[in-house]
């Protein structure tokens, strides 16, 4: 049912900019952690961890638009043209800024899993990642593009 029917007014673009924006930001959390987890623990390099964290990263980002596109019975072409076009923008500018503030703060890369330097480095450089998709985000939906493109097939 949409918004005029129901009688009341529908979201206004900063949040469902910020909506779009945290739903990719949990879906690049979940594929950076994991990424940067995996590495680290099989002492990768730096370079190979984050290579594995960016991939990772698009594939959750990806698989949180389509799991629900292709719940409603979406066909997987079409889902998956959705998701690539609501979706890689932000999770691109997302992985720029997470994986270049990894790589400027000091021994954030080279840190162990216990230790706090890792996790603290982990956690500036997604919210700073997710700080700057959201202009982005923004910019899409104002013009129909983005998560507007998603958000027309929730039910």
């Amino acid at each position: 049912m949409d918004h005029a029917m129901q009688g009341t007014s529908p979201p206004s673009l900063n949040r469902l900019a910020f909506s779009a924006t945290t739903h990719c930001l949990t879906g690049c959390s979940i594929g950076e952690v994991l990424g940067m987890v995996i590495g680290t623990v099989l002492g990768w390099d730096n370079w190979a961890t984050i290579a594995l964290s960016v991939v990772l990263a698009f594939v959750f980002g990806y698989l949180l638009t389509l799991l629900p596109l292709l719940h409603a019975g979406m066909k997987v072409v079409v889902a998956f043209g959705l998701a690539f076009a609501s979706d890689t923008l932000s999770i691109t500018i997302m992985e720029i800024v997470d994986s270049a503030v990894m790589v400027v703060i000091p021994g954030a890369m080279n840190a162990g899993l216990i230790d706090p330097v890792f996790w603290i480095s982990l956690i500036v450089s997604l919210v700073l990642a997710g700080i700057a998709a959201f202009p982005a985000n923004r910019w899409l939906i104002a013009r129909g593009r983005g998560h507007a493109l998603v958000h027309a097939h929730h039910g």
